[in-house]
């Protein structure tokens, strides 16, 4: 990998790309869209992707921590942890200006900005920049887009997994390299726009993950057209194996995680949101597989495969890359 200094890196950068960034992992209950952030962490980093500063933070959830078993914060940890409305305004600071990037921009994005809303306010943060997107536009050869295949690539050293200060520096040490990749070949950065939420529907607590309601009248959902799936349709999934990119998902039913959110989650991975089922379709996702819905009837007599979300979360983790 070539080592570039700051006055070569300067020389050569385009003038379109941002002046700042503010790298960031929450840590949060869980999916859905009324889970709360439980850890947040920014990298602040200048226009070469240098580091400025860091801030980490945890924050009571004001409700179960959710998976313990991943993020390690308990219910004794973060009950003297500060509310987010108490963090808001130092978390806005480190933001303001700035792109946002992070692992699964989306994700980070929606949780920090549906914490906004529920404090009445709203995240000084225009673009987002998903480093996943980035590694696709650089054709990175990982074998899979977890972060910790990023960081290898690059060499970096990961020493706690899902802790958002460590993930946070794994992250922004993993962007500079990216950024300069791109800068060097002039690469267009993905960058997306980010709106902030105007009204937020707020409701109880659900004391247990993945059971919390996917949608409730009233609350806010973005209205967007999504591109289409750059891969071509590489058949039906088959049991066992894992996903692979182009591969048409069909959901039918209610969904523990948001659906827009499990959606975004397909689309960054490589596949095609189907919103129907015919025989092209690879797979369709229910939690109700013998409900007589449109689709898991056309599902039975097609024999598409079915899976329900849990196992659906678990192969979006390791989805093949398509044939190149």
């Amino acid at each position: 990998m070539t080592v570039l200094d700051d006055r070569t890196t300067a020389a050569m950068w385009p003038a379109a790309y941002p002046q700042g960034y503010a790298v960031v992992d929450v840590e949060t209950t869980g999916l859905a869209r009324d889970d709360r952030i439980v850890s947040a962490a920014v990298y602040r980093l200048d226009a070469q992707g240098n580091v400025e500063d860091h801030w980490y933070t945890l924050v009571n959830p004001e409700r179960d921590p959710g998976p313990v078993w991943i993020h390690g914060l308990t219910s004794d940890v973060l009950e003297g942890a500060p509310l987010f409305p108490e963090i808001a305004a130092e978390f806005a600071a480190r933001l303001d200006g700035r792109v946002l990037v992070a692992h699964n921009a989306m994700f980070d994005w929606q949780m920090i900005a549906r914490e906004y809303a529920r404090a009445e306010s709203a995240a000084p943060v225009r673009q987002r920049l998903c480093t996943i997107a980035l590694a696709k536009e650089l054709s990175l050869p990982l074998p899979n887009h977890k972060l910790e295949s990023l960081a290898a690539h690059f060499g970096v050293v990961q020493q706690r997994a899902h802790n958002a200060l460590d993930d946070a520096r794994v992250l922004a040490e993993a962007f500079r390299p990216s950024l300069h990749a791109a800068a060097e070949r002039n690469v267009r950065l993905p960058l997306l726009e980010c709106r902030p939420l105007t009204e937020w529907a707020s409701g109880p607590a659900q004391p247990r993950i993945g059971q919390q309601s996917s949608y409730r009248a009233g609350s806010w959902r973005p209205s967007r057209k999504r591109p289409p799936c750059p891969y071509p349709n590489p058949g039906r999934y088959e049991s066992d194996k894992p996903l692979k990119q182009g591969m048409r998902v069909a959901f039918s039913g209610d969904t523990s995680v948001d659906r827009e959110l499990l959606e975004d989650r397909t689309v960054e991975a490589g596949l095609h949101v189907a919103t129907s089922v015919s025989r092209l379709t690879s797979l369709l996702v229910t939690n109700d597989p013998d409900a007589a819905t449109s689709k898991t009837v056309k599902a039975k007599s097609f024999g598409t495969p079915v899976v329900d979300e849990a196992a659906y979360t678990q192969l979006l983790r390791d989805v093949t890359p398509a044939d190149g």
